[in-house]
């Protein structure tokens, strides 16, 4: 890998030849070399590394993806998050990796090209054309700097206002057309999960990365499709195309659904195992839980299908110029994922897909994860529904409709959503002490504060504000919440979670069955985002991985990365810890009902801290880690 180290203390960098298969591999080994388990997140010290996998710049799409590789403001151990498309142009600066450490004294811009490195002092814009937050400087930056985007045909990596001020700031990166000065339409994403924007801002005060420039493929048999095909040939007995187009139908267009995308299939395939109000439904009855999704399916999933996939067909990449996957359903201009809008839907008690629209866009103009703000909304929600909170305390105007039983949808969702939006941005301007508590804070340290200052009323009420809210603990005050998932993956003790490296099927095993399945998936999702690769192209891809590794770039593939990072989070003493709150202990046992499991039937602790000791004594035997 062709690595860009920027020192930012002394305003200073270098280009250095490093081997490493990929951005997740370097980042672990460089956070090992620079013993960073000990450092604050966001001390200066602690490198941020941005990179792309080595199968870029050929015929196979999907392999275009940017990887942060960092130390997490939420989980205190390091994390990876992913953002679609990028790697598309900034594999154009010849820049394999940009490793990141120091902190500059003004906020800084890091403009890459294929003509050499630049760094330009920059305030950060959040009012400008017209646009917003991330969107306004994404604008400023290619208003301000035209000439640079034309002649890299380069794209910006920014931070909002959220990576500024809370743990909680993504990386954005929209896509652009410099000659016209215009956004793609579909063609933004965010690195979102464990707080990439604030590692990046807060620690090394960089608002935004800029890169493109006229290097392609680093290994020409990336581009060689009779290469191609044969080793796809050899796998599946068909051509690259054909295979592609078939595992990634559920993304772009599944017939036998009439509809496409996260959005399009995942509520009329999970239906009732869909988790509603904070994960308020996993305790609801399957007939009342059916009565909700028909209500969601109605009022909130045909909407957009409607528009979407009957009226027009919207759709679009991600950046990634040669994908014909066109995973992006854009809806009257917004960017439609399942994640985000059930964050901002169903998730908070909003069953109106029209309002759940500007609440999203609100939270990515922010620049902020939007599956941890569902996450703030419904706990902050569901502490005045029982009564720990009041709606002043917090600082909105009214009681939110959190009761699941009671919630009207075609009303209350409406009253939910603009008291979502109050939540919101009082989290950004903390106009409350609560919300200034989670914003600097996270939520389980926040929650421990809560439960220390409103003592009495815990009690009163019988349950402590821990208890309302779903998240895996790890060390003494990181956590991760989950992805909107039912499922015991998500909240088992795995060493990296709010991704995809875990069993996440709503289904129950017992802990050492599900823990060899939940390694298994992690190991590979590891390997995924090493190479740079979207999820949505795994289907054809995870089986001729190794193949693409051993006859593209000669080396085999690192199949240690997922145990290196659990061997970090024990030297940085943030590995999981046992559940701390009701809810996310009831993610497991409900489930376990709900699939009728007679083994398991979790009467009392004892049988959580059972289930969780030997699903974690699995994975660590599973690794060889025998601490």
């Amino acid at each position: 890998m062709r690595v860009l180290r920027l020192d930012l203390n002394s305003n200073s960098w270098k280009i250095e030849d490093t081997a490493a298969q990929g951005p997740v591999t370097l980042g672990v080994r460089i956070h090992n070399e620079a013993k960073t388990w000990n450092l604050d997140p966001l001390d200066p010290s602690a490198p941020f590394i941005l990179g792309m996998g080595p199968f870029i710049g050929g015929k196979m799409p999907g392999f275009h993806r940017l990887i942060a590789v960092f130390k997490s403001p939420m989980t205190r151990t390091l994390h990876v998050a992913a953002l679609g498309g990028a790697a598309y142009k900034f594999m154009g600066a010849g820049i394999d990796a940009v490793v990141i450490t120091g902190r500059a004294r003004k906020p800084v811009v890091v403009f890459m090209s294929s003509d050499g490195i630049e760094l330009k002092d920059t305030d950060p814009v959040f009012e400008y054309g017209g646009y917003h937050g991330a969107y306004a400087f994404t604008k400023y930056l290619l208003d301000t700097y035209r000439d640079f985007f034309v002649k890299y045909n380069a794209r910006a990596v920014v931070v909002g206002p959220g990576a500024l001020s809370t743990y909680n700031g993504a990386l954005v990166s929209i896509d652009v057309n410099p000659a016209k000065g215009e956004f793609r339409p579909g063609a933004e994403d965010f690195a979102a999960r464990g707080g990439p924007g604030t590692a990046l801002a807060m620690g090394h005060n960089v608002v935004g990365i800029v890169a493109g420039g006229t290097y392609r493929a680093r290994y020409a048999k990336v581009t060689d499709m009779d290469f191609i095909n044969k080793v796809m040939i050899e796998s599946f007995k068909k051509p690259f195309r054909q295979v592609m187009d078939e595992k990634t139908v559920k993304y772009r267009f599944d017939p036998s659904m009439g509809t496409g995308g996260t959005f399009g299939v995942n509520y009329p395939h999970y239906r009732e195992l869909l988790p509603l109000f904070g994960y308020k439904s996993i305790y609801l009855p399957r007939e009342v839980r059916i009565q909700h999704v028909e209500a969601i399916l109605r009022l909130f999933w045909k909407p957009f299908n409607d528009e979407v996939f009957v009226k027009s067909k919207s759709w679009y990449n991600c950046g990634d110029f040669g994908c014909s996957v066109v995973c992006k359903k854009v809806w009257r201009g917004k960017k439609v994922d399942y994640e985000p809008f059930h964050a901002m839907g169903p998730f908070i008690g909003n069953y109106i897909f029209e309002e759940a629209v500007p609440l999203v866009d609100l939270i990515d103009q922010y620049g902020l994860d939007a599956i941890e703000m569902g996450h703030v909304v419904a706990w902050v929600f569901d502490t005045i529904e029982h009564g720990l909170l009041r709606p002043e305390e917090v600082g909105i105007s009214d009681k939110p409709i959190f009761d699941p039983m009671k919630f009207n949808p075609e009303v209350d969702s409406h009253k939910n959503a603009r008291l979502a939006k109050e939540v919101i941005s009082g989290f950004i301007e903390k106009s409350s002490e609560v919300l200034r508590l989670i914003a600097e804070n996270g939520i389980r340290v926040a929650a421990r504060k809560l439960d220390e200052i409103f003592h009495d009323r815990a009690l009163r009420v019988g349950k402590s504000f821990r208890d309302l809210v779903v998240y895996v603990a790890y060390g003494n005050d990181g956590y991760m919440t989950p992805n909107l998932y039912w499922a015991p993956g998500m909240v088992a003790p795995m060493y990296v979670l709010g991704r995809y490296w875990t069993n996440y099927t709503p289904t129950f095993m017992g802990p050492e069955d599900f823990a060899k399945s939940s390694l298994s998936r992690a190991i590979t999702e590891a390997l995924i985002d090493d190479a740079g690769l979207c999820r949505f192209h795994r289907g054809w891809a995870e089986p001729v991985l190794d193949k693409l590794y051993l006859e593209i770039t000669g080396m085999a593939p690192n199949k240690d990365v997922y145990k290196e990072v659990a061997k970090y989070s024990i030297k940085a003493g943030a590995e999981p810890r046992p559940w701390e709150g009701e809810r996310t202990r009831d993610v497991v046992s409900t489930i376990a009902r709900e699939v009728g499991s007679k083994e398991w039937r979790f009467e009392d602790y004892e049988d959580y801290i059972n289930w969780w000791r030997r699903f974690k004594e699995t994975i660590n035997s599973g690794l060889g880690l025998t601490h």
